[in-house]
C-alpha cells in the first residue's frame, strides 16, 4: 500500500495530486461502443508543476533484483468488451481511422509513435508499451503485490501507462528506467517523465536516486 511506503505528510500531498489526475475523468468501458471505436478513455494530462510535486513524494530506494520475476505474474491484455482486449483497445484509442475485424484485431489505420515521431500504417509495426515496464515494476516494489494488483497494473487504461510505439524502439527500451533510456524524440521527454511519475506514484513504486535525477532533468524540458 502507498501509505506503507510514504510518510503521512507526503501521502497527503500525493493523494491530492492523484485525485486531481483521476478527477479529470476516464469514462468506464461500455459494451455499446461502435466497432472500431475505443471504449477506453484517454489518460488525463498532468501539469508539470504537479508532476514535480508528485516526484518529491515518491519513495527513493535501491532498485531490487529480478529474482522470482516472470512476465506471467502480470496477467496482461485482459478482455475489456466483447472480443476486445486491453491491447486492442489501446490500438483503437491511439490510432487514426482504425478498423477492426470480428475478433477486434486492427485491419487498417495509422499510429503515431510518440517515442520517435514515426507514423505506421500496419499494426504489426507497433507495440503497446508499458511506460513503466513490468520487470522494472517488479524490482521497484511489485514483487510484494498479489496477482490481482499486478494484473491491474499491466492493464491500466486510466493512468498514462500504455502507449502505442514503434516496435523496435520499444525493444531498445526493454525494461530500462529513464536514467538508462529515454525516448529518441527529445520533445517527448516532458510527457514521458510525467507519465512515469504518475504511474509510479499511483502504485507506490520506488525510484532510485539516478532515476529521480533523470526524471527531474526531463521535466526541465517542459514548456
Amino acid at each position: 500500500m502507498v501509505s506503507e511506503r510514504w510518510t503521512f505528510a507526503r501521502a497527503g500531498v500525493a493523494a491530492v495530486l492523484l485525485a486531481s489526475v483521476i478527477s479529470c475523468g476516464v469514462p468506464p468501458a461500455t459494451p455499446s461502443a461502435p466497432a472500431g471505436k475505443s471504449v477506453a478513455g484517454e489518460a488525463p494530462a498532468v501539469p508539470v508543476a504537479e508532476a514535480r510535486k508528485l516526484l518529491g513524494t515518491v519513495q527513493v530506494a535501491v532498485r531490487g533484483v529480478l529474482d522470482g520475476y516472470d512476465r506471467d505474474k502480470f496477467p496482461h491484455w485482459k478482455t475489456v468488451s466483447g472480443r476486445c482486449n486491453v491491447r486492442e483497445e489501446v490500438l483503437k484509442r491511439a490510432g487514426e481511422n482504425v478498423e477492426v475485424d470480428a475478433d477486434c484485431a486492427p485491419t487498417s489505420g495509422s499510429w503515431h509513435s510518440p517515442y520517435d515521431g514515426e507514423t505506421w500504417r500496419k499494426a504489426s509495426d507497433v507495440d503497446v508499451d508499458h511506460v513503466v515496464p513490468l520487470a522494472h515494476a517488479w524490482v521497484s516494489g511489485a514483487k510484494s503485490w498479489d496477482q490481482a494488483r499486478r494484473e491491474q497494473f499491466a492493464n491500466d487504461l486510466t493512468r498514462p501507462q500504455l502507449l502505442v510505439v514503434t516496435d523496435n524502439v520499444n525493444q531498445e527500451k526493454g525494461d530500462k528506467a529513464p536514467d538508462e533510456w529515454k525516448p529518441p524524440l527529445v520533445s517527448f521527454w516532458c510527457a514521458y517523465a510525467t507519465a512515469w511519475i504518475v504511474v509510479k506514484a499511483g502504485y507506490g513504486l520506488s525510484i532510485t536516486v539516478p532515476e529521480r535525477t533523470a526524471l527531474a532533468g526531463m521535466l526541465d524540458r517542459c514548456r
